[in-house]
């Protein structure tokens, strides 16, 4: 019996020794290659990678029961990546979003406070890439601080329509300026470690049926409209990963389009990371990863069992998911949490805050000045408007941020030194505290789903008005507009202001002009409004878009001139909404009969867009068409005026490549900054083309008045090329090239150039094919 037991004895301290052996010789993550590691995974290990980890979120779907230890991290982090420890892959943490750290109210969890940066469509109005990438730098420090590996934005789809309902996390309505802002955001944030998901890819600029309207479109426009910003971003700053979008692009689903994610992003223009979809979007986790969609997001049960069964029963290709596994592995090689980095959990917010005023404040446009801005401190102020009391800092959903403080504009100005009206500011205060405590309490997914209008705007008696106009030096009428996730803006009473709104500013307007005082309106809006029907009552416009939490100090700095407006506009305001090219057939039509399952459990239906305008999106159409609007693409004043000279070509033809320069001067009083806009006009002999196209910008050093400064431009032929479908290539034509300087309106410079025979840049595949004819809009052709 003893001896019986000793043989079990020794056989168990064999086995014991053998597995402890076997563990210590398994290959390890950055140790070993990663194809050791990869073959070294079982399958569930493999499929728990590229399915992630649920949400830790109680009641919505997905939740885990037990939060994981990453999800420990970072509670209300957006989803997790699962690790493998026996072979050394850590889990890493992505979390939300576009316009600061942002974990989803949880429970379970303290408040994460974090910089609510301004928005993307108003840093890209600096025109101003060191700019950016100072912000995103400061962000990414951040990101790395709170103990997250990679930061779900920037987000870079363009402005198709003006009522798009996340315009605001997005940048222009031009793939140029989109594609560079969005590198240097890119390039700051990964600077500090950390990585980006730059979202959504792509053709996603609509929340109205957004997981199933069918967006048709020609290649063309696909290819410089809608891609041209990616392929810039993607080969400029190489961003860990990118998130696919809910959306289907000529009858597939983003996230499961093979010719999107391998055959354009991979193959055509090199992408190196992995690509994560969008959170519950698409509709076949096997069918994903057979596209090239890595990791599914945030990962559910019945996903990871229907890719093991795929593979069990030959329907996916075991080294499809291989490829996919190596492409994350390679990414969290490179993270901080695989780098063992200590986090702070006490990020630099004084600091940070400070880069974000800076930010906003050099970003704002001014769209009109009499003379009236910059106003002196001390100035007594009649601060009409529930927004100048209630910042809107930034958009909702995603994009929205927890931070400690939000400085409205009446605080601003009153921090800055302005006598701000006290009847005003006690009337607002007490209105909107009493409305707030009205509004329901609401879960984060109630809120989403049934979104709580703001409050009902309080427009004080004539008694009032009369009495600030009698004690008040100037009126600033405070005008906001929020937007957001899950739905577009409408046209009545949001694009446009409602009947009570533009007789509130007619009563203000005259009342301070009969006293011989002057009126100044500022925009905290989302998107473009309609402001042709108002304007001509306003001494002095200040757009300030969505600001960030500083937002009221960076408005004050601009009112009193401590800071030079020179942002400039990087999407159109039309004169009227229905002058947009999209307004005919934005959002699409839905197909009521056509049912399909949604988010959370919620019916959708189908729907398609069809893409009409072609390449006429934006200044291109109204420069082309000739169709005025309220204020053109590249538009901005200055307390300063800049006169523009000596612009010089290097060749009177082309060859290779071109240089431009041209020198700008400060011919004001003040010292101010100049953004440089560069646009080239094409011959249009084979193709219809936009009158002009932006080429190039510069964001000039501060100038002093009588200080001038040359800018250099260099253009290839890449940039001169358009696409030709029949060809499947971007041909530069043979012709007469116009160069010009200025806004996409108004040409303070220009000369020409000629090309001798076409050239040919890059031939592409024959992919994202239309299925139906689309009878695109075209220019009448020159007799």
């Amino acid at each position: 019996m003893a001896h019986r037991n000793f043989r079990w004895a020794i056989a168990l301290l064999l086995t014991i020794t053998t597995y402890i052996l076997n563990a210590q010789n398994l290959p390890q993550l950055g140790k070993s290659s990663t194809a050791d590691v990869v073959a070294a995974m079982t399958l569930e290990e493999k499929v728990n990678l590229v399915v992630g980890g649920g949400l830790n979120m109680p009641g919505m779907p997905g939740a885990a029961a037990e939060p994981t230890e990453a999800q420990k991290r970072v509670r209300g982090a957006a989803g997790t990546i699962v690790g493998v420890p026996r072979l050394g892959i850590p889990s890493l943490v992505v979390c939300d979003g576009p316009s600061g750290v942002h974990p989803f109210p949880n429970p379970m969890s303290r408040a994460y406070y974090a910089t609510a940066w301004p928005t993307g469509t108003l840093l890209a109005s600096s025109w101003d890439t060191t700019l950016v990438r100072k912000v995103g730098s400061a962000f990414g420090q951040e990101v790395k601080d709170y103990g997250i590996d990679i930061v779900l934005g920037p987000g870079m789809n363009i402005h198709r329509n003006p009522l798009g309902g996340r315009n605001f996390e997005y940048y222009s309505e031009d793939p140029l300026i989109t594609g560079h802002i969005a590198a240097a955001m890119i390039k700051g944030i990964q600077s500090k470690g950390v990585g980006v998901s730059v979202k959504h890819f792509f053709a996603n600029n609509q929340e109205t049926n957004r997981s199933t309207v069918n967006v048709i479109a020609s290649e063309r426009a696909l290819r410089e409209i809608y891609l041209r910003g990616w392929q810039i971003m993607v080969k400029e700053s190489n961003p860990w990963t990118i998130m696919s979008s809910y959306n289907l692009v000529n009858g597939p689903m983003t996230s499961q389009n093979p010719e999107l994610l391998n055959t354009i992003l991979r193959k055509e223009w090199g992408f190196k990371g992995f690509v994560m979809s969008d959170w519950f979007g698409g509709r076949d986790a096997v069918e994903i990863q057979r596209a090239g969609n890595n990791l599914i997001m945030p990962g559910i049960p019945p996903q990871k069992q229907a890719i093991i069964e795929a593979v069990k029963n030959g329907k996916l290709d075991v080294k499809i998911l291989d490829q996919n596994v190596t492409d994350i592995l390679n990414i969290i090689l490179l993270s901080p949490t695989y780098k063992g980095y200590k986090f702070s959990d006490n990020p630099d917010l004084k600091g940070n805050a400070r880069i974000a005023r800076e930010a906003a404040a050099e970003s704002m446009v001014l769209l009109k000045n009499d003379g009236t801005l910059p106003v002196r401190p001390g100035t007594s102020l009649a601060v009409f408007g529930n927004n100048g009391y209630e910042l809107i800092a930034g958009g909702t959903g995603s994009g929205d941020v927890t931070r400690m403080y939000t400085i409205s504009l009446a605080d601003g100005l009153y921090r800055a030194g302005y006598g701000v009206n006290p009847e005003l500011v006690l009337t607002y205060m007490q209105y909107i505290e009493e409305e707030n405590r009205k509004r329901p309490k609401k879960t984060m997914v109630e809120e989403f789903m049934n979104p709580t209008p703001p409050i009902n705007e309080l427009f004080v008696s004539n008694d009032v008005v009369a009495r600030a106009a009698n004690t008040s030096e100037v009126a600033v009428i405070a005008i906001g507009r929020n937007a957001g996730e899950g739905t577009d803006r409408k046209v009545e009473g949001n694009y446009t202001l409602t009947s009570d709104e533009k007789a509130f500013v007619k009563t203000v307007a005259d009342a301070f002009h009969a006293k011989g005082k002057k009126v100044i309106a500022v925009l905290n809006i989302a998107a473009p409004i309609e402001v042709t029907g108002w304007r001509d009552q306003m001494d002095a416009i200040l757009l300030a878009w969505q600001p960030g939490m500083e937002g009221g100090n960076a408005m004050a700095d601009v009112i009193s001139g401590k800071v030079n407006p020179s942002g400039k506009l990087a999407t159109t305001f039309p004169s009227s909404y229905n002058d947009d090219p999209t307004a005919k057939n934005f959002p699409g039509i839905e197909f009521k009969d056509r049912e399909v399952p949604g988010m959370f459990g919620i019916k959708q239906h189908e729907a398609e867009v069809v893409y009409a305008e072609g390449v006429y999106v934006g200044y291109r159409y109204y420069n082309t068409f000739k169709v005025k609007p309220a204020y053109e693409f590249g538009y901005g004043l200055s307390y300063t005026q800049f006169t523009y000279g000596n612009l010089t070509l290097s060749s009177p033809t082309f060859t290779d490549k071109l240089g431009v320069s041209v020198t700008v001067t400060n011919a004001g009083k003040v010292a101010g900054k100049e953004v440089v806009q560069l646009y080239v006009g094409s011959p249009t002999g084979k193709l219809d083309k936009p009158a002009s196209e932006l080429k190039g910008f510069a964001k000039t050093r501060l100038l002093n008045p009588g200080e001038s400064q040359t800018i250099d431009f260099t253009l290839t032929a890449g940039d001169l090329a358009s696409y030709q479908t029949k060809v499947n290539s971007w041909v530069a034509d043979a012709g007469t090239y116009t160069v010009r300087v200025g806004t996409s309106e108004n040409t303070l410079q220009s000369a020409t150039f000629k090309m001798a025979k076409d050239i040919v840049v890059e031939k592409t595949n024959k992919v994202l094919v239309p299925k139906v004819a689309i009878n695109e809009l075209k220019p009448v052709a020159k007799k």
